[in-house]
Formats: structure tokens, sequence, C-alpha cells
């Protein structure tokens, strides 16, 4: 069945933009108009094709949580019995995101004609990872879809919390730092320029402090723009070198070795490849499989390439834990958890323990990283401050006869 996007006023006389399957666009404006909604504007939206607006559909990275909502949801309804494109009817009715509606009916006009809901989903990779996908398929073909998309959801809504949990921490941090940049900015260009010419119409001699202080005030005022630029212009190059492979791994290795952010964003990454690697061989993929769709999530090119060189390793008859230590990426104690997983035939219990373990590592990492920054911000900005304040001061208790 088309799927069409339509343009129409509503019974108060609103304008609102929707989608809607029908037969033809004559059946999807009578479908429409029985909900008192007059239809002005309609379009089939094919597949491969942009919505009338001119917008991709694609999952944005605030959405992940609302598919862990709706990936639960699902598993409820088939576990309840209700068949695949019923149930998937019912999460096209109550999903609050348009693109997420759009996905959805196409996927189940995909079921309706044939086929799986794998295949169908895959035809969407903008929406659903790799690693959804293959684990839909694995469910498919095991006959326990509804457990493993709750699996798939518990995945999912983890993998946010820590996103959500580091983003968080380091809010703050990242505030108190645009703040204090806005109002030294504003400083030095506005207050100290002012106060600059009430010493020049002293005539005295300044102290070398203040001198300072109004050379920086005057380049800051003179050539802002230059400096706007220049902050653009690197910004510009940073990407555009980070988008090549090369620049890509050579930014992920010094990430990993970073002061403070690298231990973080290592523990990170390792459980993220702990809690991925379990929850696919848990879910029934090949050990092969399952790490070639981590080397794709892990978001690290370093430990991406890592992974690589396990999956060749196993290939020409190696174990897991073994190349995984030489690496000098992942950590011994997580080499010699798998070792132990692997020769108990426990892997995916003991890759879960590792994922709990270096999450609640995370924890600690990001709490002690805040309680360093946020000190040490005041600090700085306490210092620049009062270098500016000092600056000021110090000439006008000259001239006020009391130095």
């Amino acid at each position: 069945m088309p799927i069409f996007e339509y343009k129409a006023f509503d019974e108060n006389g609103s304008q609102r933009v929707g989608i809607v399957d029908a037969d033809s666009p004559a059946a999807a404006r009578l479908k429409l108009r029985a909900d008192r909604i007059h239809v002005f504007e309609i379009e089939e939206l094919k597949e491969g094709k942009t919505s009338a607006g001119g917008r991709k559909f694609r999952l944005r990275r605030g959405a992940v949580g609302e598919l862990a909502i709706v990936t639960r949801q699902f598993a409820t309804l088939l576990n309840a019995g209700i068949p695949v494109v019923d149930a998937l009817k019912a999460l096209i009715d109550q999903v609050e995101s348009r693109d997420m509606e759009q996905v959805f009916r196409d996927v189940r006009e995909k079921v309706s004609q044939g086929k799986t809901i794998g295949e169908a989903m895959a035809s969407h990779p903008a929406f659903f990872s790799e690693l959804y996908v293959n684990m839909i398929k694995a469910g498919e073909a095991s006959g326990n879809l509804d457990v493993i998309m709750i699996r798939l959801a518990d995945y999912l809504q983890k993998q946010n919390r820590v996103r959500n949990k580091v983003g968080s921490a380091l809010a703050y941090p990242i505030v108190m730092i645009a703040v204090g940049a806005v109002v030294v900015t504003v400083l030095l260009t506005v207050v100290v320029p002012k106060i600059q010419d009430i010493f020049r119409e002293t005539d005295r001699a300044l102290p070398d402090i203040t001198k300072i202080l109004i050379a920086v005030s005057e380049f800051m005022v003179s050539w802002w723009w230059a400096l706007l630029a220049g902050l653009v212009a690197a910004v510009a190059v940073f990407k555009a070198w980070a988008r090549t492979e090369e620049g890509r791994m050579r930014w992920d290795a010094i990430k990993l070795k970073m002061p403070i952010f690298g231990m973080l964003y290592r523990k990170q990454s390792i459980a993220r490849f702990a809690t991925t690697m379990a929850t696919l061989l848990q879910s029934g993929l090949p050990v092969l499989q399952a790490l070639k769709i981590v080397q794709k999530v892990i978001q690290n090119k370093v430990m991406a390439r890592t992974i690589t060189e396990i999956h060749d390793s196993i290939v020409e008859g190696s174990d897991i834990a073994t190349p995984l230590s030489k690496s000098g990426v992942f950590p011994p104690m997580v080499g010699y958890m798998i070792a132990t997983g692997e020769q108990s035939g426990q892997l995916e219990d003991i890759l879960y323990k590792v994922a709990e373990a270096y999450d609640e590592e995370v924890d600690v990492a990001t709490q002690k990283m805040t309680s360093v920054m946020e000190p040490l911000i005041i600090v700085v900005l306490a210092v620049i401050v009062g270098f500016i304040v000092m600056s000021i001061v110090m000439p006008m208790i000259e001239m006020s006869g009391m130095a």
C-alpha cells in the first residue's frame, strides 16, 4: 500500500502536515476527509525519496530512547500473540516522531508484501543499525523475536542512559566555560576601552600590568573578526581532517590518551564493546558476525582495528582472548575474564559482567572528572578576572593619591 505525505487544514482551520497510507491519492483524501482533515496537497513517498520538504528521514540521536521504547512495545505486542502487521499498525498509531511513523509505515507495507521484518528494516539503515537488523533477523530465525526485541530494547536504553549520563556530567563545566568566555570578552571589548579613555585623560604613566591589559583589549577590539574567522577556519580544517581515514585514526588514538578524558572515553568504549558483544552472542549470532557488527558500533577507529585483528585471528584458529590481550588497547583484566568465559562456555555472562564493571567505572570516572574540572575552571576564571580587576584598580589607586 503506497504511503502519502499531505498538507491539509483541520476542522479548526489550522494547517497540518502528516503521512497516511492508502491505495491511491483519492483514497487517501477520502480517508482523511472522514477525520475532518481537508487536503490541499498530497504526494506519494517512494522508497529512497525524501519528504516533500526535502528532509531525509533519519534517526536523530535524541530519538534512540524513543526507538528503545517502541521496540519494547513491539515485543510486548508480539508476545501477546498479535500478528506482526497489526502490531506494526498499533505502533504507527502511537509514535510521536513523524519520521519514525513514516519508517514504520514503510516497514509494515513491506511485511504485508511478504518480506521479513529484518529485510524490511534493512531498507532503512539511517533508522535501524546493522546491529538492530541482525538481531531482528536472528530473532525471526530462532522463533524468539519477542525475547530478542526485549534484549534489544534493554541494550538501546542502556547505551542511551550511559551517553546521557556522560553528557549531563559535562554540561555544567561546558556552561561554566562558555559563560566565563563571554564575561571576559565583554570586559576586554566593552569595559576596558571605556576605562582606558579615563586613563588617557589623566596623562599619567600606567603600571605594566595595565599596559598589558590595554594591549590585549586593543587587539581584541581591532582584530576580533580575524580571531573569529581563524576559529571558524580551524574548526573547519579539523573537521575535514578528522573525516579522513588517517585523521580519524589519529584523533581516536589521541582521545584514548588524553588526560582525564582519555580514561573515561576508553572505559566507555570497553563497556560498549562488552555489552554489544554479549547481546549479539546471547541472541544467537555467530562470533565472527558479532565481531563485524561490534567493529562498526564501537565508534573508535583504533578499537575497531583491534576488533578486526581479533576477527582475523579467529579465522586463523585463535581464540578471542589472546589477540585482545596483546592489542594493548584493552586492559589485561578484560582479556583474563574473556579467556575464563571461553574456557567455561559462559562467554556471554562474563561479557555482561565486564560491561557492568566498566559501567560502574564510567560513573566513578565521570564524578572524578567533574570534581576536578569544576574547581579548576573556577580557579582559571578567577585568575583571569582578578588580573583584569587588578589592572584597572591599581591606576585608580595611584590617581586617588592612596598609593
